[in-house]
């Protein structure tokens, strides 16, 4: 679920590049942290975060063997995505999402991991109904872990009630698939706690609604990502150790 070390053949640019030296640090960063924290690296999905980046970055990157991309604007994403020739990439919407942009995702993004109100929910249903019918958007409930007034998502106490709202409702071509949060900045051990209590409330989630799917859990970005993966992250979100840091 992460890039091989031995990167794809016919890639001699981008081999060359900074970006593959940073990825390949990453890469055995993150099986670092695995062996360390007992877990399998094959059940730990990298996710490049490829937003404000060209579009020659995230070739670069892609051609390294990388499948998994983040944005979170739709204008950004939307001057990659439909310039990306290998079908085979993933691309996961992790910003704020305005219930009124739901329709652009469609077609797009096969994953989102920031819903966070039922009105969002019911316009990415309907947009995907009206794209196709046999498509599946696989999302990620945002949870505001540390509550603080400048993140989005769902206050921990709020998180159960609102799955059992989705689950009712039955919104097709939905797929409830685990939660996703923002480690808190600066402090190491509230980011832990925060990362272990989100690990906690997913199991129950899991098990509380039966649902066998609900097992992927988005943590962790490039200052924290060995801590999420020591609590039982499935994706982690990285972009300035893989792109450099933005101008």
């Amino acid at each position: 679920m992460i890039p091989d070390n031995d990167f794809q053949d016919g890639v001699s640019a981008a081999e060359g590049s900074p970006q593959a030296a940073s990825l390949s640090q990453v890469v055995q960063k993150i099986r670092r942290c695995a062996e360390a924290a007992g877990r399998d690296v094959e059940n730990i999905q990298l996710i490049a975060v490829s937003k404000t980046r060209s579009l020659a970055e995230v070739k670069m990157v892609a051609a390294l063997g990388q499948k998994h991309f983040g944005e979170n604007t739709i204008q950004d994403a939307m001057t990659k995505i439909p310039e990306m020739a290998d079908n085979s990439l993933q691309w996961h919407f992790i910003g704020h999402l305005q219930s009124k942009k739901a329709g652009k995702l469609p077609g797009y993004f096969q994953w989102i991991h920031s819903v966070d109100s039922l009105k969002l929910a019911q316009k990415l249903s309907t947009a995907m109904i009206n794209h196709s019918k046999s498509s599946v958007l696989n999302c990620l409930i945002q949870v505001n872990i540390s509550a603080e007034p400048s993140k989005s998502g769902l206050l921990l106490a709020e998180v159960k009630h609102f799955l059992q709202q989705l689950i009712e409702l039955d919104l097709p071509c939905l797929k409830w698939r685990g939660l996703m949060t923002i480690g808190v900045k600066g402090d190491e051990q509230q980011t832990r706690d925060a990362f272990a209590r989100l690990r906690e409330l997913q199991q129950e989630c899991r098990a509380e609604f039966s649902l066998d799917d609900f097992d992927q859990l988005s943590m962790g970005m490039s200052g924290d990502y060995c801590l999420a993966i020591e609590a039982g992250a499935t994706m982690v979100r990285i972009g300035t150790s893989i792109f450099g840091a933005r101008e």
